[in-house]
């Protein structure tokens, strides 16, 4: 079973359990330098990307899009090596990038010859609903996942900030910092598509 590298990850959650320490780039190291040569799962930066981008931009000044290079090498990795990419929903990183605009369910083909997809991270035991974009490549015969929105009004989920909303005047409790957290059955979920992707290269 090809081995799978994991890059930009927090090394109190799944991956170190998953794959071992040696496979996981946390802060520690510069994910930016991969050179190969195992498929990657990449979680970049989103806080240059995501819907508050242009908020921290307007208070703090920090631009929108400038994450030191990190999803730029990050994309350049997959497209590499093979494997997924995760980000919010609705990352400026897509139209920066022009990868191809996931609809709500399946997966969409990019001219650029990857595939992107819609998916719920509460769905896999996350405690919000933190709506995600996956990005894959290098892999023929992609899984159907457990597609499906749940609408922000509809929702009883604690409120993520990259994903969820609220109306006006409405009171639901927020995640906080373990918005970010990543639910191991969907580390597992995305280790099994580099997986695939390192399968079918050794094909």
């Amino acid at each position: 079973m090809p081995d799978v590298a994991a890059l930009y990850i927090d090394p109190r959650g799944p991956y170190p359990r998953l794959l071992g320490p040696e496979l996981c780039w946390d802060e520690t190291r510069d994910a930016r330098l991969y050179a190969g040569p195992w498929p990657i799962v990449a979680h970049p930066p989103c806080a240059r990307w995501c819907r508050l981008a242009g908020l921290v931009e307007a208070r703090w000044g920090h631009k929108r899009g400038e994450d030191g290079g990190c999803f730029a090498a990050a994309l350049a990795a997959v497209r590499a090596f093979g494997g997924v990419l995760e980000h919010p929903a609705y990352s400026d990183a897509w139209h920066a990038f022009s990868l191809p605009v996931p609809a709500r369910r399946g997966w969409q083909r990019g001219t650029c010859g990857g595939w992107s997809c819609h998916v719920e991270q509460g769905r896999y035991g996350h405690p919000a609903k933190k709506a995600t974009w996956l990005y894959a490549v290098g892999i023929r015969n992609l899984p159907t996942l457990e597609w499906g929105h749940s609408p922000d009004f509809a929702s009883k989920a604690p409120v993520s900030w990259c994903g969820n909303h609220v109306r006006s005047g409405e009171s639901r409790p927020r995640v906080g910092k373990a918005a970010a957290a990543t639910p191991a059955a969907f580390a597992e979920l995305l280790i099994d598509l580099a997986r695939r992707a390192g399968q079918e290269r050794a094909a």
